[in-house]
């Protein structure tokens, strides 16, 4: 599962063969969330409050980016590195 940023203890992940909606995973500590990229709902999963908070800041920032990572991912390419949360 390639990891496409790291920030803060958090660890954003994408899979290739993953199904729709286009989404990412987010994981901390022994928690793990499903985000819908267009949404940005969590679909499945927790993630504690502070950790939330900044995954949604992240992603907010990057939408195009992991848009772009997901068509990849269901190209089977492997997908970019995106800046992480400062």
């Amino acid at each position: 599962m390639p990891t496409v940023s790291q920030f803060f203890g958090i660890v954003i992940q994408m899979f290739w063969r993953e199904h729709a909606p286009a989404h990412f995973h987010a994981l901390y500590a022994e928690h793990e969330a499903l985000f819908d990229i267009a949404t940005l709902e969590v679909i499945k999963g927790h993630l504690p409050r502070r950790a939330l908070a900044l995954v949604l800041e992240w992603a907010v920032e990057h939408r195009a980016e992991l848009m772009e990572d997901w068509e990849l991912c269901r190209q089977k390419q492997l997908p970019k590195r995106i800046a992480p949360l400062e």
